[in-house]
């Protein structure tokens, strides 16, 4: 990661259990977002969470990004499947029905276009909150599913984005990476598929970082991250640390 002050980042000390949100709740394009961030912020940041919606752990995160860089952001993070995400218990699933659940679920609600169609709709209407009416940049970031979501954002249609940074993604497509024209960051959990990771990363042709998080499960950044584990935690720091200096260098 040549280049990068690691200077750049101090994160507050992560909060394990009982997280209080710095920021707040606003309706944009009709969808509840949690918005986070200094008002006066020039950059910003769309941040796609996992399918389990809002969590402490995921909000924590969004606080994390907005505040930690000497470049503050302004991050917006879409309830995207309407107060009705998965349930948590669901994963890994136990079960037959969990099994099938999770299947509906990524066959309905979590498909792929209707989130995707609704982006652009969020960013300009986002924009409103810029201190000039439009922010310099936007970047995005998703965990897990919503890692899919920033790949297939990252693409040749995108007039958007300047930068993205996948967390523990769900659903990595080879032919996804070929397609991205802006700066992308892997952060990748011991349970991706490491070949899938690897074939990602190759067929990138725009400037990237990839690592793989060893000891660290599918989720660790978002919902799933058991912030009590001290190893967790430090992973989960050093996770938003990376993204950070990544996106401070690109976006």
């Amino acid at each position: 990661m040549s280049g990068i002050s690691k200077a750049c980042c101090s994160i507050p000390p992560v909060v394990s259990k009982g997280y209080q949100p710095k920021g707040e709740y606003k309706t944009i394009n009709g969808l509840k977002t949690y918005v986070t961030g200094p008002e006066n912020a020039s950059k910003a940041i769309l941040v796609v969470y996992d399918i389990f919606g809002f969590f402490d752990q995921t909000i924590q995160g969004a606080d994390i990004l907005a505040t930690s860089n000497e470049q503050k952001y302004r991050v917006f993070m879409p309830d995207f499947f309407e107060g009705q995400p998965a349930d948590i218990t669901w994963y890994p699933p136990q079960t037959e029905e969990h099994k099938q659940k999770l299947g509906n679920f990524f066959q309905t609600k979590a498909a792929p276009p209707n989130t995707l169609s609704k982006i652009p709709n969020v960013v300009s209407e986002a924009n409103k909150f810029a201190p000039n009416g439009s922010f310099e940049s936007w970047s995005m970031l998703g965990y897990c599913w919503g890692g899919k979501i920033t790949s297939l954002s990252s693409g040749k249609d995108n007039k958007i984005f300047k930068a993205a940074v996948q967390c523990h993604p769900a659903m990595l497509s080879a032919d996804d990476a070929k397609a991205v024209t802006i700066p992308m960051a892997v952060l990748a959990s011991k349970d991706e598929n490491p070949k899938d990771v690897q074939d990602f990363g190759s067929n990138l042709q725009v400037a990237n970082y990839i690592e793989t998080f060893s000891t660290q499960i599918h989720g660790w950044m978002a919902a799933r991250s058991n912030l009590e584990d001290p190893e967790v935690r430090k992973e989960y720091e050093r996770g938003y640390k990376t993204a950070l200096e990544f996106l401070h260098k690109h976006a």
